[in-house]
């Protein structure tokens, strides 16, 4: 009898914690995680550079990387800013077409094969990004209402009766200035982590039926689950990229409308 659990998995340790490569033991160790960054750095500005260049050449039909450029500020302009931002919004399509491609590079590292992982999968990312926003919207709203103002419209919505208004300030507060940094780092991190988890699980199981005779028969089925879950984490990628871009545009906009 075949004892399934004689299957040798990793520790779920082992698969977010990576061993330094330069400077370790230093506040500025680099490790895989970190090239990981730097490469999806690269990978979003060579995108749009080489879009650039193409346009520039007056090419009226955008073919390969212009057409991936082209079509994803079109759908972060669409798609996003008009719909939670309005016209007013525009002048931030570069930062959020830059934060929505930049995630889903690194979300993306989780299916090409030598990576395997996916940059968002370690907390480290999601809560700077997260942070980011936080500054972002806050400082936002300052500039368009003033201190006072901004914080009156965050802890003062209208038409609350004033029994309770005391509660739902609080609540408000708390919300704006905690709850919505911390849940767009934990949504990005969690869903990236689960993922690699799924596919870490079904790939190490089907490594290890191919060196078991008698598993063998049940190879296909982990086999199966391991194709459609990278093709359904591949979704993912784009997904998480898309809801923490559409959530940051809604916090900003948020910030430069008021409620009335």
């Amino acid at each position: 009898m075949i004892n399934l659990l004689a299957l040798d998995f990793p520790p779920i340790g082992h698969l977010v914690e990576w061993e330094g490569l330069l400077f370790k033991g230093t506040a500025f160790e680099v490790n895989k995680v970190v090239i990981l960054m730097w490469a999806g750095v690269l990978i979003v500005g060579g995108l749009f550079w080489a879009a650039g260049r193409k346009a520039k050449t007056g090419n009226l039909v955008p073919v390969g990387v212009q057409h991936i450029a082209e079509s994803g500020i079109e759908f972060v302009r669409k798609d996003i800013i008009l719909q939670t931002m309005g016209k007013e919004g525009l002048g931030w399509a570069p930062f959020l077409t830059t934060m929505f491609f930049f995630i889903f590079v690194t979300n993306l590292f989780e299916v090409i094969p030598g990576i395997q992982f996916p940059v968002n999968a370690r907390m480290a990312l999601p809560i700077f990004l997260a942070v980011v926003v936080w500054f972002i919207y806050n400082i936002v709203g300052i500039k368009h209402q003033g201190v006072g103002g901004y914080l009156k419209s965050v802890v003062m919505p209208p038409g609350v009766p004033k029994g309770i208004l005391p509660l739902v300030a609080l609540i408000e507060f708390i919300s704006t200035f905690v709850v919505r940094p911390f849940s767009l780092a934990v949504r990005l991190f969690a869903n990236m982590l689960a993922g690699h988890l799924l596919l870490v699980t079904f790939a190490v199981l089907s490594a290890a039926l191919f060196t078991k005779t008698l598993l063998a028969v049940i190879l296909p089925l982990p086999f199966i689950m391991l194709i459609l879950l990278t093709g359904f984490e591949i979704l993912v990628a784009g997904l998480q990229a898309f809801i923490f871009t559409i959530l940051t545009a809604v916090y900003i906009g948020g910030a430069m409308h008021p409620e009335h």
